[in-house]
């Protein structure tokens, strides 16, 4: 009895170990790290604004929101739909370090999706992500960062200009910073390149607007989840002209095909209304699920951490 009652209560404890270990984790898709944003990093930072127009948002569906921008000054400029809702921006843009992999030559972001383990890495980088307004997001689109004098603000009272002809855009000084040591990090992280011009510019960014509270929160927030720091807010790192990245993030991602087993853990597709989730090889019904039931997950145990249980059809 003894015996029955100790080895029950240790696999008690590994499970519950295990399932901690699932929602403490680096997310391994795009949709996935939008969640983790929303729930162990920004669950209480809505009512705080948004990154360039500092509009509050209520929380809305899995992961988004609806701003309200009324309160923030906020006017629509071209795209109503995009500009009521809280949409989740990478701050350094996905075609801007997907263009830099061969997978994007060879079909574009739904191929390196598909192909590769590093862009998908990159997409899912939780110190990359912050939620903003759905039409300041379009309109920043991925143009580089600027000065602007003498550009007009479009948004209302948001402090965010942008040069459509020009492709340059530039947010506000409180959020100036912050943009910086995210660029100076995921460059330095997965060894991408970075212009001069924008380098200098960054650089007095990262000097002229140090590292506020709320910065030094979210890094610890994204930390927990991804593993590891920005070494650039922490300083512990600093960037100077023509820096020579560490390129931390390349060292333990394998470039091998992926194994029978991994294969078959990878891509795991959950469906919103039934709350079942498939494997891309043995499940019939993984192909069959509508866009809008559709739920991407990196695991099968990231599935059942979020309620999800396995189709029964499931060979």
């Amino acid at each position: 009895m003894y015996r029955f009652s100790r080895y029950g209560l240790g696999a008690s404890l590994l499970a519950l170990w295990l399932l901690s270990c699932s929602l403490f984790a680096a997310p391994l898709s795009f949709e996935a790290a939008k969640t983790q944003a929303r729930e162990q990093i920004y669950h209480d930072r809505n009512a705080l604004g948004s990154l360039y127009c500092g509009c509050s948002w209520e929380w809305t569906g899995r992961s988004g929101g609806r701003p309200d921008l009324q309160a923030c000054g906020y006017q629509i400029r071209a795209q109503p739909n995009r500009a009521q809702r809280i949409e989740w921006e990478h701050i350094v843009p996905a075609s801007l370090f997907g263009q830099q992999r061969q997978c994007w030559q060879q079909g574009g972001r739904s191929n390196c999706k598909r192909t590769d383990p590093l862009f998908n890495r990159m997409e899912a980088d939780l110190h990359n992500l912050t939620p903003t307004v759905g039409e300041v997001n379009a309109d920043r689109s991925n143009y580089r960062f600027g000065v602007l004098p003498s550009a007009p603000m479009q948004h209302g009272r948001c402090d965010f200009k942008v040069d459509f002809k020009a492709r340059v855009a530039e947010p506000r000084n409180a959020v100036k910073g912050q943009i910086a040591r995210t660029y100076f990090y995921m460059h330095d992280h997965y060894d991408l390149q970075l212009a001069q011009q924008q380098q200098r510019l960054l650089m007095a960014w990262d000097k002229q607007f140090p590292v506020s509270e709320w910065e030094h929160l979210r890094n610890q927030r994204a930390s927990t989840l991804m593993g590891h720091d920005n070494p650039f807010v922490t300083g512990t790192r600093y960037w100077t002209l023509h820096h020579r990245n560490q390129a931390d993030g390349l060292k333990s991602v394998t470039v091998k095909p992926a194994s029978k087993e991994s294969a078959a853990h990878a891509g795991v597709r959950g469906n919103r209304r039934s709350q079942l989730y498939h494997l891309p090889r043995g499940c019939p019904g993984y192909g069959q699920i509508g866009e809008n039931n559709r739920v991407e997950f990196g695991s099968e145990a990231e599935a059942m951490a979020k309620g999800f249980r396995k189709a029964g059809n499931c060979r």
